[in-house]
Order: C-alpha cells, then structure tokens, then sequence
C-alpha cells in the first residue's frame, strides 16, 4: 500500500496533467498545449549539476537540454525512431573542428553567435575555465574525461576568443567522444566565478541548484521530486540547422506508480514515458493506439557476476558450471518478456566472429556438463551461497533470482536469495561484500577496449567480478591508444574470448529503452545517458 505522501502525489499529478489538457480547439490554450511536451518519469533530478557525486540519471538527461558541449554525437535512423552513432561527432559549441595529422591536437572554431542565457557571448574563455574545472575539481567529470587522457588544465589552451585547442601526450581514440558525454558541459565562467567563494572556487554549491549554460532550454521552475519546467531559448545556436528547439515548453513530472504513468499517456494527459514496466508496454502495444519505440540498450547489459577474488567463485570451473546450469530463455521471458537482445548462446567457441562487445557468448544451459564442471572444481556434493539483487529492480530481479536458485539446485548448490535496499547494495559493492549477485550498468562510450577496461579491469567499482587478468589489462591498454583497425579488431576479439573462457560474469541481455508516447510525437532518439533528449522531438502539424 502506498504511503499518504505518494497517494496524494499521484492524485496531484493526475489533476494538473487533466486540467492542462483542458482546451478548447483552436484557443490559446490549445495552441499552448500543442506546443508544450509532457514527460512523466517514476524518477527525480537532484542536482542541476550533473558532474556532482551523487547525480541522477534524470539529472544526465536534463543538462543535455540545459548545456551545451563542444562536440556533439550524431543519429541515425533505426526502426520508427533514432538511435546515436557512437563514432561520428558534429559541432554543437564548435562550428568546426580539426584534428592533427599525429592525433595530438583538437582545434576547435566556436560559434561567432553562441549565447549564455543571460545573453553573454560564449567564448574560448568560457571553455578553457569549465574544462579547467572538470579535470580540477572533486567531481565525476574528473575520472570520465580521464578515460579519454584529459587531466590537467595545461592541455587547455584559448587561441583567441572563438579558437580552444586541446593537446594529449598520445593519441587517445577516447579523448574527442569524452567532449560530447554528458560531463563536458560549458559554463558562463563569468557567472559561475561571481558565484565562486575561497572555499568553493568552481561555484558548485550554487551550480547544484542554478544553471550558467547556453543550452536549448532554460529553466522556469524546479521543484524536486514533483516537476521541472523548461523554457525554449529562442537564441540557441546549438542545433544541426541553428534553429530553436521545436517545443516552447517542457514539462518534466514525477509520477511514482507505473501504472499511473501509463495511464496518463494513454488518455493523452501526457506525451512520452521511457520507464514504464515491461507488463504495461505490452499491454499498451496490443491496444495500438500509442506510438512505441523499442530499442535494444546496445551500450548496456545485465549480468550475474561472482567475487573472483573469495572461493569458491575464484575457481574458474565452478563459474563456467554455474554458467551452464541457467536456464537463459526463461530467465529472459520471465524478467522482462522477451523485450531485449539476449547476450547468450552465441554461435562460436574459441573465437568469436566480430569485434562487437557486449555481444552474445558461448553458453547455453547443459546440466550434465555443469555437474561435471562442478566435480572437477573439487565440488561434487555443491555448496552453498547467497544471491544478491537490488530490491529497487525487484520487478525484474525476482524471477531471475528464482529461477537461479531453482536451476543450481539441480547441479546441488544451495542458494540463499538476499534482498538488498538500494544504497546498500551499492556499498556491498563498492566494497566487494557480495559473492554472487545480479547488477545492470552502461557504458557511454561503448567501444570494446572501453568495456573491457571500466568493467573487467582493477579495483575499481564497476568490475563488478574484481577480474584481475595481467592479459586483459595489457590488452585494454594498447587498444585505447591503438589507430590500426586491423590490430584494435584483433585486440578486441581477444579480450572478448578471455572473458568467455573464464566466465568473471554471465552476460544475460540488453534490456529493451521502451519509449511510449503520443503518436503526433516523432524524432525520439535513444542516446548513451538513456533519456530523453527534448530537443529531438517534435509534434506533427505543429
């Protein structure tokens, strides 16, 4: 049962979205509601600065509408929407860019009209001051940009006031795709500097909850956890053909209960949700009045890992008879209905046929090879261990778990299923305190070698399994910097057959992003931050 506090914000949102709908045709008001979009999310924005520890992903999603960056990603179409193109960057600060014959220097030509929203020119300076503070300050910014050998502000240089250039030490394939991700945003350095104080020099208490950008939205009100509305900036500059976004209005609410938010896109009292349950985007695709884009996240996955480094999943056996004892099709209709691109029974062995991670590897369910894995590990009679998930994806988490605990069974491991509140699920695995356990992560740069190094390398947070493979890490190594294609291939499909033979984790899908919305509303993209970005959409015959 839902507490009185969300009962009473469920009833709120129902009333202002009903009331906003209200219009008579061809009145003010009707004009003004074709030309606002109304977005209704389960999730909140907490921070108006996305390189904040601690930033939502809705908070990624909003500061792409908000800033701008020097580079942008390009789209392409893929089934009735659009997908990014994680190799070909435009413009969006910059009105051109070069790169060096040698690969160290970016020289980046800015937009002569580009504009703050306060109306102040946007400059070489302005650049040279939010990168100083990406790289300098304590913030998430830092160790993304890093990714891509950005460091220090000494590789920062203003030429004149529309000419930035940007230097590396070597070549880094990363270092330009790093300036489009979310992060790599533009202040107005001469606001943020006014709201600077000797213990905060990059102004990012004031920042959290204020913008100095020069994006295609401003925003009118910010009320956390209930609504955002944002203003169109007539003067932005920063589109594919100049113009202001197609929306004047944006309306970002909060609407905890799925079903409510379904319901309200349904009747029409709102325009698009992107995180709808599975259930309720298969019963709203059978009605087909509500327009769907589906599209599998091909830069994320879901996976079950194991703490290689504690027994007995650092015995390479008992993870490959783990890996043979799931029953992967099940796992994938009773999680989330079929609605992905499975990562499983791959149709190679030694050697996998592209370059492509994540992709589908060589496992399928074989419950006499998963015995005898088990016996030659030194665990004929099994054992026993806990399976852990986050109790916030409990939706979908909890068949998976069943089934697993069902399916280990047979091979005579005892499963223990451990529910675990969100925030400390992610201590457990900030400190490698689960064994065994379900997680879901994305990379924003989905290259191969980048997969490798967030996800399979060091001691870091997000190798989930702490795989310490002395190959894997030599390897992801020399394809960051590596400009031969024929060797970065040949690198890549190497690192992708060590993972499959040592099994550090089983990859089991990439999830469905279901996008429902209005059928008037076309140009929706799925990006790598997996929002929606406000300034790709527009309503037909507005």
């Amino acid at each position: 049962m839902p507490s009185p506090s969300t009962r009473l914000a469920w009833i709120w949102a129902v009333a202002v979205f009903c009331c906003a709908v209200i219009a008579r045709p061809g009145s003010a008001d009707a004009q003004t509601r074709a030309e606002t979009l109304r977005q209704v999310t389960a999730n909140t924005i907490n921070s108006l600065d996305p390189t904040m520890p601690g930033a939502t992903r809705e908070a990624f999603g909003l500061s792409m509408n908000v800033y701008d960056r020097l580079v942008a990603f390009t789209r392409k179409p893929r089934g009735n929407g659009y997908i990014f193109e994680k190799d070909k960057l435009r413009g969006e600060l910059a009105e051109s860019y070069t790169v060096s014959p040698d690969g160290l220097k970016f020289t980046f030509k800015l937009k002569q009209n580009a504009k703050f929203h306060d109306g102040t020119p946007v400059t070489a300076d302005d650049v040279k001051w939010s990168l100083d503070r990406h790289v300098s300050s304590k913030s998430l910014a830092a160790s993304q940009l890093a990714t891509g050998s950005l460091t220090k502000p000494e590789q920062f240089k203003v030429i004149d006031p529309h000419t930035f250039e940007v230097t590396l030490d070597k070549p880094d394939r990363f270092a330009l795709p790093n300036l489009a991700i979310v992060y790599a945003i533009v202040f107005n350095s001469k606001l943020a500097k006014r709201k600077a104080t000797p213990d905060d020099p990059w102004a990012q208490g004031w920042l959290k909850d204020n913008t100095a950008g020069s994006g295609a939205y401003t925003i009118e009100t910010f009320k956390p956890g209930e609504q955002i509305v944002l203003k169109r900036n007539e003067e932005w500059t920063g589109g594919i053909d100049g113009k202001p976004a197609p929306f004047k209005r944006i309306i970002m609410q909060t609407v905890p209960e799925a079903a409510t938010r379904a319901s309200l896109v349904e009747k029409g009292d709102a325009d698009i949700s992107i995180d709808l349950a599975a259930s309720d985007v298969l019963s709203l695709e059978s009605k087909g009045r509500l327009k769907i884009v589906s599209t599998p996240q091909f830069n994320a996955f879901s996976l079950i890992a194991f703490n290689t480094k504690a027994p007995p999943f650092d015995n390479v056996k008992v993870r490959q008879a783990i890996a043979a004892a799931l029953p992967y099709g099940d796992l994938f209709k009773a999680a989330i209905f079929q609605r992905g691109q499975p990562l499983y029974q791959g149709k190679w062995a030694s050697a996998p046929e592209t370059s492509d991670f994540p992709q589908a590897m060589p496992v399928q369910q074989d419950l006499a090879r998963a015995k005898a894995l088990l016996a030659e590990a030194g665990f004929a009679n099994g054992f026993e261990t806990t399976f852990s998930f986050n109790v916030g994806s409990a939706a979908v988490s909890e068949p998976i778990a069943a089934l697993t605990k069902e399916a280990l069974a047979k091979i005579g491991i005892k499963v223990d299923v451990q529910k675990v509140p969100d925030a400390q699920m992610s201590t457990f695995i900030n400190e490698k305190k689960v064994p065994f356990f379900l997680e879901a992560s994305i990379a924003w740069l989905p290259s191969t070698d980048y997969f490798f190094r967030v996800f399979f390398t060091g001691p870091q947070r997000w190798n989930y399994s702490s795989w310490d493979n002395a190959e894997i890490a030599s390897l992801t190594d020399q394809a960051r910097f590596e400009l031969d294609p024929a060797k970065y291939d040949a690198q890549s499909k190497r690192m992708i057959a060590l993972a499959a033979a040592e099994v550090p984790a089983i990859l089991l899908w990439q999830p469905n992003q279901d996008a429902v919305m209005s059928p008037a509303i076309d140009g929706y993209t799925y990006w790598f931050h997996r929002q929606v970005d406000f300034r790709d959409l527009a309503r037909k015959g507005s």
